[in-house]
């Protein structure tokens, strides 16, 4: 009988093999081109035309994502870090993501949909950081690795960040939520790399400024996509039309 994997098995396993061989700074923003199908799959589900404000959302946050990762020259740091090298940066998502439930808490549609977006968004940006810490601990034996703490964390993040995605995608659209998590993902992920596992940034004051600028532009690409009205379904505007 021939082996078959199963695709989200296969992105793991790929993920897992590309953060042991590279920066978490790099692998995380690569894996955001997924940000590319948003709006085209959502059309396709509800059979309706993409709209102007979908594309501008799209256009807007992958040029500042592209313009991102053109500036970014990362150097590899550290394969795996102590538990105290986590203390600081769980703490500050921690607050991140319960600001952004609670403030989902006073929303509707779209808007609660990319808060929630970005605290899954968070929290799978640390359960990548503790899959490149593992991997990092890999020397042969794989039971040795998976005893030790960053197993038990992984778990929890994995938890936490499907809770709050398929909460999240059940507010609002489909382009909301998932353009939200697409890009806070990559960008957590960015800055986990750089300050936990020491991947090394150059520190030009004009390429530090291109990446805030650029940084910025990703963030108005997720408020594009999460203010968008939506819209009827073609099949329904036609029959509509024919009435």
């Amino acid at each position: 009988m021939a082996l078959r994997l199963d695709p989200d098995t296969a992105a793991v396993v790929l993920q897992a093999v590309a953060l042991r061989l590279g920066p978490l700074a790099v692998v995380q923003p690569v894996m955001a081109s997924g940000l590319f199908m948003a709006v085209l799959i959502e059309a396709a589900v509800l059979r309706r035309r993409v709209v102007r404000r979908d594309l501008c959302a799209v256009t807007v946050g992958v040029t500042g994502l592209a313009v991102f990762l053109l500036l970014a020259d990362i150097g590899a740091g550290v394969p795996s870090v102590g538990a105290a090298a986590w203390t600081a940066p769980v703490t500050g998502a921690a607050v991140i993501v319960s600001a952004c439930v609670g403030a989902a808490h006073r929303v509707t549609g779209a808007a609660r949909g990319a808060l929630l977006g970005v605290a899954g968004g968070l929290a799978y940006s640390f359960a990548a950081a503790l899959v490149k810490d593992l991997t990092g601990r890999y020397h042969g034996n794989p039971w040795t690795t998976l005893a030790t703490w960053p197993t038990a964390a992984l778990l929890v993040a994995v938890a936490v960040g499907l809770l709050l995605n398929q909460t999240a995608f059940q507010h609002g659209r489909l382009a909301a939520p998932l353009t939200a998590l697409t890009l806070t993902d990559p960008i957590a992920g960015f800055v986990i790399g750089v300050t936990v596992f020491r991947e090394t940034l150059t520190p030009e004051p004009a390429r530090l400024a291109g990446l805030v600028v650029s940084g910025g532009v990703v963030a108005v690409g997720v408020w594009l996509a999460a203010t968008t009205t939506p819209t009827r379904p073609a099949v329904a505007g036609r029959r509509s039309d024919r009435s």
